[in-house]
């Protein structure tokens, strides 16, 4: 009896819930947080168009949307958005099967596509500026400039981290850190692409029906 009680205890190991087994990998944490940061965007934007909903009707006795929009115009800037999403999606094909040719040709339309559409959309503010339909001339305007603007810095600043990722592709490959970063950056660019769906069918389309 004594000589039993003199053995060690034996303990049971159990495993360690895959919640409580330390930090989550790279890719994991990496695509939880841009997520979040997709979706905080879309509740601004979702603020800013709701603020321009409330506001189109208020011109001050100024010219309304009907007025000053190009439906030519709108639809070639339309388009050029949505030729980059696909030239996007082909970049993430050869992200995917690390065909570098691929990556950077596709990465190359998708800039040349948002370039041509940063031109068209700044030609269109500079001409309503330069016929006194700026910012400051009534509310109606405010709320358009305000949102749209927003989604041409977002355009603009999708592509310089483009140019910064193809800077990347060609001095590191396809490192793990690199095809994390690409990817985050279709999402951000698919992201904003749907955003102009949105721009396109309540600011523009709106002001003629």
């Amino acid at each position: 009896m004594s000589a039993m009680l003199d053995e060690p205890m034996q303990t049971i190991e159990r495993p360690v819930p895959r919640s409580q087994r330390g930090p989550a990998a790279a890719h994991v944490t990496t695509a939880y947080g841009m997520w979040l940061f997709l979706l905080s965007d879309i509740v601004m934007f979702a603020a800013f168009f709701a603020a321009f909903v409330v506001l189109r009707d208020h011109t001050a006795g100024g010219p309304a949307g009907r007025d000053l929009f190009e439906r030519h115009t709108v639809l070639v800037e339309t388009a050029c958005l949505l030729f980059s999403s696909f030239s996007c999606a082909l970049q993430g094909l050869g992200v995917e099967y690390r065909n570098k040719t691929v990556t950077c040709a596709s990465a190359a339309v998708t800039l040349l596509l948002g370039a041509a559409f940063m031109v068209l959309e700044l030609s269109e503010f500079t001409q309503m500026i330069a016929d006194g339909a700026g910012p400051g001339r009534s509310a109606f305007l405010s709320g358009f400039f305000a949102l749209v603007g927003l989604h041409g810095i977002h355009v603009a600043c999708g592509m310089l981290w483009l140019l910064v990722m193809l800077a990347q592709v060609a001095t590191l490959g396809f490192s793990p850190k690199v095809v994390r970063r690409l990817l985050c950056f279709n999402l951000f660019w698919h992201a904003l692409d749907i955003v102009w769906v949105g721009v396109f069918t309540v600011v523009y389309l709106g002001a003629f029906t």
